[in-house]
């Protein structure tokens, strides 16, 4: 079941459907703990919404409410790129 689980999230990654695949993702490592095709799935993704959120911190600001937004997706960058790293550890660790 958990390689069932694997696949779908496989297929709905390939389709940039990345919250659905991570929960596909998910659902095969808690069943099956030693998946780290699954862990590093869910590090690529994490690490590119990390991209993405620098992409959109990077944008022209102007004001200080902008440039609150900016800080914010920075903020967010970094979570979402310590997620990515915690994920790939585990992976490494298998």
């Amino acid at each position: 079941r958990s390689y069932t689980l694997y696949n779908i999230g496989l297929i709905y990654g390939k389709n940039e459907n990345y919250p659905r695949a991570l929960e596909y993702y998910h659902q095969a490592v808690s069943l099956n703990s030693n998946l780290p095709q699954a862990l590093n799935n869910i590090a690529a993704i994490y690490h590119r919404q990390g991209l993405l959120a620098l992409e959109m911190a990077s944008q022209d600001y102007d004001s200080a409410m902008e440039i609150s937004e900016e800080y914010e997706y920075i903020e967010l960058a970094k979570g979402l790129f310590d997620k990515a790293a915690e994920y790939w550890y585990q992976a490494l660790k298998l």
